[in-house]
């Protein structure tokens, strides 16, 4: 991705964010030199991934797979004594944007639709080796139990939402015709590096090439801080 694109979305999602009534913390609209001021209070940030998080998966097709993501809160998986024991991330997408398939070992998470469109997740269980399987899926939907067919669509209203368990695969975003989409995730704690298994050729992390200031920094890339 281009540093341009990477900061046009940011922009878009902002105002996204704020149309919903939807506001970050403070530090989610710092600039660089803010940033920079502040490096020596912002370990536990840097150390768990919160913030910007924008991403391609490595497709070099951001407006098909992609997304907006900003990791409100988090901890360690391995240190308790680090962040919070859980995870809230807010996934800002457009139409014609969705997730690459994926799933996880460690976390389960609750997918919510928070805003503004109609959210669709398809799923498939995976065997303990990861491979995808065509069962029928059961996942609770807020506290409801519902089985469904491997990849069937399921459709989530605002307000709404759907938890699943590691080793279900998915793939969700917007519902095409509905508009774009502002989608929650709450979760036990995350990390991006080792807990992402995907079923296409992705990466969880975007190669940037800079062709203009940055913005703001991204949650992988907090080194700048140092330059």
């Amino acid at each position: 991705m281009k540093r341009t694109e990477v900061n046009a979305a940011i922009v878009w999602a902002k105002e996204l964010l704020k149309k919903n009534n939807i506001r970050l913390p403070e530090y989610a609209y710092w600039d660089l030199d803010s940033w920079k001021a502040n490096r020596d209070k912002l370990g536990t940030i840097q150390h768990v991934m919160l913030g910007w998080d924008i991403t391609d998966f490595g497709t070099g097709k951001f407006s098909e797979i992609g997304a907006v993501l900003y990791t409100v809160r988090n901890g360690d998986m391995n240190d308790a004594s680090i962040g919070v024991p859980y995870c809230e991330k807010y996934i800002v997408m457009k139409e014609g944007q969705r997730l690459p398939k994926h799933y996880h070992e460690f976390k389960t998470e609750d997918i919510i639709n928070r805003a503004n469109g109609v959210l669709a997740v398809y799923l498939w269980n995976t065997d303990a080796e990861g491979n995808q399987l065509e069962t029928d899926v059961t996942v609770p939907m807020d506290g409801i139990e519902r089985t469904f067919k491997a990849g069937e669509e399921i459709l989530i209203y605002p307000g709404n939402s759907i938890s699943l368990k590691p080793h279900i695969a998915h793939i969700f975003g917007p519902k095409p015709g509905m508009g774009d989409l502002v989608v929650g995730e709450v979760s036990k704690v995350n990390d991006d590096n080792t807990d992402n298994y995907f079923l296409e050729p992705t990466a969880r992390f975007a190669d940037i090439e800079e062709d203009e200031a940055i913005l703001h920094p991204l949650c992988n890339e907090y080194d700048v801080l140092n330059g």
